[in-house]
């Protein structure tokens, strides 16, 4: 019998997988028949109202004489409006990640000794990564994928805690706070740890400080001479607090409640939230825009020229260029229709930051492609919300002006959305009656049993 290299796809299987793929297709037009909401989501974009949540909300209409009417996105934290809580601290020359973190987990913004005191304590807990941890679990087993490292040292940290299994919500909150320190520390170690092993780079564990802010914390850690500039760290800040939270019905943290809602530990909660956030529907997107960039630059000579842009982005939505996949990555939202709030925010800045970087051309090619993407789109599809930028199309293009290395684009998004995981875990534990468990309608016909020597 021939050895088979573990991932090693064999005729055998290629046989058997077109058998499974061809049991498994469903006649789309059932969706219909049965009125089923794909995705859990009607046509218009509209969610199926699973959950309630007093954390977050996204409005993208308006009730206007009985009728809904698409608007401007708005999101609150808390009920604050995104862009005050941004203009609050940005205006006072603060870091938000800390600030914006206590809203979103205890409800209400902090006053001045409640921040001092919550940044001390997610300082003190970025000092205490299990010893050993480092070594045994990310540098004995270095990958390619910074996200699965992630996962893995999350799952992990199960092991290390004497109260892993108590979901009582103060331990769960403390469960959460030191998730949240860890987070950076674990997927920053990671991705050094891959540099070294994968491809030779030197290898650089930098401690964090405690007199930093979580931004600066991961400026400091990543950089071999942890150098960076007031503007990176203040725009990097804006990123995570803008990546925190978004609803209770994104996938990460549908998924959040869906798996608290069996009983089950923190760990294994914020494991499988990685794990959705990973999907390049989700997480990854930002990738896809800045790969997609790269090879517009390849088909597009003169950047000014609208039409050649048009062109591209045409090509892009009939499948000819690129990943072939017919979507201009960072257009359009499940839910926002005439703009997403998180992009217009990261509009201006990243203007600026171009702008300390050279890279004003590259900000203008951008734009244009904000501006143009919706039309083209409009004249090649039918749709039935508006489309827009997301807050992908900005942040990647953000992170890559900063020579942030894209292995850890995701990870950064992570970074942030454990905040918000972590207060819907515990808004599920704190109002959990019964387990999640939707619906799914039997199609398939009855089938008679036939003796396997007649078969």
């Amino acid at each position: 019998m021939r050895v088979l290299q573990y991932s090693e796809i064999t005729p055998e299987i290629l046989k058997l997988s077109a058998m499974a793929d061809k049991v498994s297709q469903i006649d789309s037009r059932l969706y219909y028949d049965y009125d089923v909401k794909r995705g859990l989501r009607d046509l218009n974009g509209k969610g199926v109202l699973a959950g309630l949540t007093e954390i977050s909300e996204i409005n993208s209409k308006k009730l206007v004489n009985g009728e809904e009417i698409p608007c401007n996105g708005e999101l609150y934290y808390r009920g604050h409006d995104i862009r005050t809580l941004v203009h609050g601290f940005i205006s006072e020359n603060r870091f938000g990640f800390e600030e914006i973190a206590w809203l979103l987990l205890f409800g209400r913004l902090p006053d001045r000794k409640e921040l001092e005191e919550f940044g001390d304590m997610l300082a003190v807990y970025r000092t205490q990564l299990p010893t050993g941890f480092v070594r045994d679990i990310i540098m004995k087993a270095p990958s390619p994928d910074m996200m699965n490292t992630l996962a893995r040292g999350v799952l992990t940290m199960y092991a290390y805690d004497d109260r892993a299994d108590d979901i009582t919500i103060p331990n769960v909150l403390r469960q959460c706070l030191q998730l949240i320190s860890f987070f950076p520390l674990i997927s920053v170690y990671a991705y050094h740890t891959y540099q070294h092993y994968y491809n030779g780079k030197s290898l650089y564990i930098h401690a964090p400080k405690k007199e930093l802010s979580a931004a600066q914390n991961i400026l400091h850690i990543l950089r071999p001479d942890s150098s960076y500039s007031e503007l990176e760290a203040r725009i990097l800040d804006l990123a995570l607090v803008l990546h925190m939270e978004h609803g209770g019905g994104n996938n990460s943290t549908f998924a959040t409640h869906v798996i608290s809602s069996s009983g089950t530990d923190t760990y294994s909660v914020i494991a499988a939230s990685l794990g959705s956030l990973k999907g390049p529907r989700h997480g990854g997107a930002n990738i896809k825009v800045v790969r997609m960039f790269e090879d517009m630059k390849l088909h597009v000579k003169d950047w000014e020229d609208e039409d050649a842009i048009k062109d591209y982005l045409g090509k892009l939505l009939d499948r000819q260029v690129f990943d072939h996949s017919g979507l201009i990555y960072g257009i359009g939202h499940a839910v926002y229709s005439l703009s997403d709030p998180r992009a217009e925010i990261f509009r201006s800045f990243a203007g600026k930051l171009a702008e300390e970087k050279g890279k004003s051309k590259e900000f203008a090619l951008a734009s244009a492609v904000e501006r143009l993407a919706p039309e083209v789109i409009g004249e090649k599809r039918k749709i039935y919300k508006g489309v827009s930028a997301n807050v992908d199309f900005y942040s990647g293009f953000v992170y890559e002006l900063m020579g942030l290395p894209m292995e850890l684009y995701t990870p950064l998004f992570a970074m942030a959305r454990i905040v918000g995981w972590s207060a819907h875990r515990i808004e599920e534990l704190a109002n959990n009656g019964k387990i999640i468990r939707p619906a799914y309608m039997a199609i398939a016909p009855r089938a008679k049993y036939v003796p396997l020597n007649k078969r």
